[in-house]
């Protein structure tokens, strides 16, 4: 059986951490995020690694700044869909702020050609196939994008 039809028939994956509400903390999911797709079998030199660690950056980058709350961790998730016609990846980045909820989907402000942040959601937008954000509880809220592995 080849890595193709391993992958097809494979059931979802998950990997789990939760790390510092910090620039660093924001780094290390980036990091894991590339590490956990190569040990899946998308290695760190495919397009499919490399946007999957971008789309985390941005959301653990947000966590740390807009969802940030003292002594309070976010946690980042993975979830491998190999079953899926195209395989596909479910990323979820969950703080401690429910209270501030980015916009949703399609509604995100072009930022001023001035400024200097307020790009992130832009570019989570344009990578993957779909996005929004959940408030499964009323002390954490989580933003989530899916992209496409194949």
């Amino acid at each position: 059986m080849n890595a193709d039809t391993t992958r097809s028939t494979a059931a979802p994956a998950h990997f789990a951490v939760r790390l510092s509400a910090t620039p660093r903390g924001a780094r290390l999911a980036r990091r894991l995020t590339a590490q956990q797709l190569d040990d899946w079998g998308w290695p760190y030199d495919t397009g499919a690694n490399r946007t999957a660690a971008l789309l985390v950056a941005e959301l653990a980058a947000n966590a740390v700044r807009h969802g940030g709350v003292r002594g309070r961790d976010f946690r980042l998730r993975l979830t491998l869909h190999p079953a899926a016609p195209v395989p596909a990846l479910r990323i979820e980045v969950t703080d401690p702020r429910p209270e501030r909820r980015p916009p949703g989907p399609g509604t995100l402000p072009p930022p001023s050609p001035e400024a200097e942040s307020g790009r992130g959601l832009l570019l989570v937008e344009a990578l993957a196939s779909h996005w929004g954000t959940v408030c499964a509880d009323p002390y954490t809220k989580t933003v989530w994008c899916e992209t496409l592995l194949g």
